[in-house]
């Protein structure tokens, strides 16, 4: 089982998790098929839309990977992303970015948000995922 972080804003993270599948990198296949069945993916949003620059910069959605691959989705003639099947944990509260600032392992990966999606080791998962669960 791997761990990782997709990066989207907030408004298209909340189609994704309403649809139970996640896009990536633009709609790009490859970052899906490297997430296994089982596997968890944290949104980060920096932003609440792609068309403005109102700051999320929160951890907004979790969800456990589905089987399949990814497969092609029509979303407009022009534009065909590719999706993969998600189970969003539905009671979640965001959490702000500045809560992990200070967390030792972050350090390491906080510059990778701009790749769009990348592997955290399951510490870092668990940090963050234990305080956006609500119980």
């Amino acid at each position: 089982m791997k761990y990782w972080i997709g990066v989207a804003s907030e408004d298209h993270v909340g189609i994704g998790v309403s649809g139970g599948f996640a896009q990536l990198c633009h709609g790009k296949g490859a970052p899906l098929n490297r997430m296994n069945e089982g596997d968890w993916l944290i949104y980060y949003a920096p932003k609440k839309s792609l068309k403005t620059q109102v700051p999320s910069q929160r951890f907004i959605a979790i969800g456990q990977i589905l089987a399949g691959a990814a497969y092609p989705f029509e979303m407009e003639p022009d534009f065909i992303p590719f999706r993969k099947n998600v189970a969003y944990i539905k009671q979640i509260t965001p959490l702000p970015l500045k809560a992990v600032k200070d967390f030792p392992l972050w350090q390491e990966y906080r510059a990778r948000l701009r790749f769009g999606h990348f592997e955290i080791p399951e510490e870092l998962f668990t940090f963050i995922s234990s305080q956006m669960i609500e119980e």
